[in-house]
């Protein structure tokens, strides 16, 4: 088939699982740089003298340039070609990668996972959209679970991979690690995947306003959430950025009421309540979760005295469950709709955090593994359903809109997991403390740190847990209160 031609609706339908395939190839590059990431933080900021705050922005730069960029990426992707932007993605991602590896200080390596953060936008805001373009209604959960099964895949070789990577190559391993999949991916894209598609032929005007409010409404919102913790919640610079996103968010708003071609359209969130449910669960989902990867890693090496390695291998619990199960229950969703799914997957989610929280310090890993596994099984009922009823409630022309919005969502609630439960796991430390955690290197890990600051950590994790726990809580509502299934238009749409 030449690559060249208009491709044909029918065309994408029979090479739907060859796109699937590609998509989810795609999918598993950033979760794994992520869980291989979490593993060496430590590593990582006693090489390049890095404190407690600036390591989270090894992990938080990453986020806050994705959540930016994803709709206004998502929404040029739907007119200019969703299958374009993924592969452009992959080539960011692994040039970020490439130049993370060769990072000699800190402002070096958080600007290359910035970068990074551009190529995983662009694939985030695609990779969803694509998949569910050419699989029909009766397909789609099952085909968002194996893609989202790609992601836990990742995030299970993530911890174990990272933590043998740094104990015998390097922290910088961890990253180049990447290059050959970006190579084989981007190979493998260019061949396969279709690249004349478009799902119209209007001229679209680009909402330059639109993305420069939304973009100043997530910066200011993120940066101060991120850093309040050592800033304090009464300082300047902590209440004013806050406020202005609010203004920004206000301007926003009416810009796009206003605009002909908006950025968002604002209709969606009022009069679509599946689409606005189901976001919001997703937004509070990931905001109780997603630090739990960072700080539990951090908490068995400082609290437990765990190698990286070790470490990595306990990691493994939680990923490992969401891999396995999430095609299962996106097949499952695929019969009875999302609603018990992902409000019961929340309710899991709050049980694994109480069992995290209650572990004495002291107790063995099984406490935590059993906490990790317990919280897999709740994401992975959750994820795939609500993926799927996302996608499936808005028509054609918006799959990149909501696929963006999917991930918006997801991205801004892990910048805000890792700045308000990074924040609070940081709270009991001080200053002194939550720079000791990365800068005394390996010798932390074998009892150098002051007993003070391990003490301290582990209450401040205890704490995050429970408020994480008490967040799946209201999402498990929140999930309640979502529409019936919306009608299927997207059937063997165009990628």
């Amino acid at each position: 088939m030449s690559l060249t031609r208009r491709i044909t609706a029918a065309d994408l339908y029979a090479r739907r699982w060859q796109l699937l395939a590609l998509t989810s190839v795609g999918a598993f590059m950033a979760p794994l740089d992520g869980a291989i990431v979490s593993v060496a933080l430590k590593s990582i900021g006693s090489d390049l003298d890095l404190s407690f705050s600036a390591s989270m922005w090894v992990q938080a730069v990453y986020l806050l340039v994705m959540a930016v960029l994803l709709i206004p990426l998502g929404r040029l992707a739907d007119h200019y070609g969703r299958v374009r932007f993924y592969l452009l993605g992959v080539v960011v991602f692994t040039v970020g990668s490439l130049a993370s590896a060769l990072s000699m200080n800190g402002a070096w390596l958080i600007g290359s996972r910035a970068v990074q953060g551009v190529g995983g936008a662009l694939l985030a805001a695609t990779a969803a959209a694509i998949v569910t373009a050419v699989f029909p209604a009766e397909e789609r959960g099952r085909a968002l679970g194996i893609n989202v099964a790609a992601v836990y895949v990742g995030l299970s070789i993530g911890p174990p991979l990272g933590g043998f990577l740094v104990d015998t190559l390097g922290w910088r391993w961890i990253f180049l690690v990447n290059l050959p999949i970006g190579v084989v991916v981007l190979l493998l894209g260019w061949l396969l995947l279709p690249r004349d598609e478009r799902d119209d032929e209007r001229v679209q005007q680009p909402d330059v306003a639109g993305a420069a409010l939304l973009g100043l409404f997530l910066v200011c919102l993120l940066v101060p959430l991120t850093f309040a913790g050592q800033w304090g919640w009464s300082a300047a610079r902590t209440i004013v950025p806050l406020a202005v996103a609010a203004l920004g968010l206000a301007a926003f708003v009416a810009v796009e009421g206003r605009t002909r071609d908006p950025l968002v359209d604002l209709a969606l969130l009022v009069r679509n309540r599946l689409f606005a449910a189901a976001n919001l669960a997703a937004l509070l989902n990931y905001m109780a979760l997603a630090a739990i990867g960072v700080l539990t890693a951090v908490y068995l090496q400082v609290v437990q005295h765990r190698s990286p390695a070790l470490t990595g291998w306990v990691m493994l619990g939680q990923p490992l469950m969401q891999a396995v199960l999430s095609p299962l229950s996106g097949r499952l969703s695929d019969r009875i709709g999302s609603r018990a799914l992902t409000t019961g997957g929340m309710g899991v989610i709050a049980a694994g955090m109480v069992v995290l929280a209650s572990a004495p310090h002291t107790a063995g890993l099984e406490r935590i593994v059993v906490g990790l596994v317990v919280a897999g099984v709740g994401l992975a009922a959750f994820s795939a359903p609500n993926a799927s009823a996302i996608m499936g409630s808005v028509t054609r022309d918006r799959l990149g809109l909501a696929s963006s919005f999917l991930a918006l969502m997801r991205v801004t609630g892990q910048a805000l997991s890792l700045g308000v439960l990074g924040g609070i796991a940081a709270s009991q430390l001080g200053r002194l403390g939550g720079r000791l955690i990365f800068t005394r290197g390996a010798g932390a890990a074998a009892g150098v740190l002051p007993a003070g600051v391990v003490s301290d950590f582990a209450h401040g994790y205890q704490l995050a847990m429970l408020t994480g726990a008490g967040l799946a809580v209201v999402g498990a509502l929140v999930s309640l209160t979502r529409g019936p299934r919306a009608p299927d238009d997207t059937m063997a749409s165009q990628a």
